[in-house]
């Protein structure tokens, strides 16, 4: 029985690990480029409408 504790005690000691934050800060650097299409559709009416008047915009 005490021959089981020690062995367990030193496996015990030896998972020990030692973790530190580090000196500079962690960057993720993420290159997303979003590129957005409208695409719009006008009645033949208003086509219409806007070649017969075209200072109207």
């Amino acid at each position: 029985m005490r021959r089981a504790t020690m062995i367990l005690l030193a496996g015990g000691t030896a998972a020990c690990v030692n973790v530190t934050a580090p000196d500079k800060p962690i960057v993720i650097n993420l290159n997303i480029n979003v590129t957005q299409e409208v695409v719009y559709r006008l009645d033949s009416d208003a086509k219409s409408l806007i070649k017969q008047n075209p200072g109207i915009f």
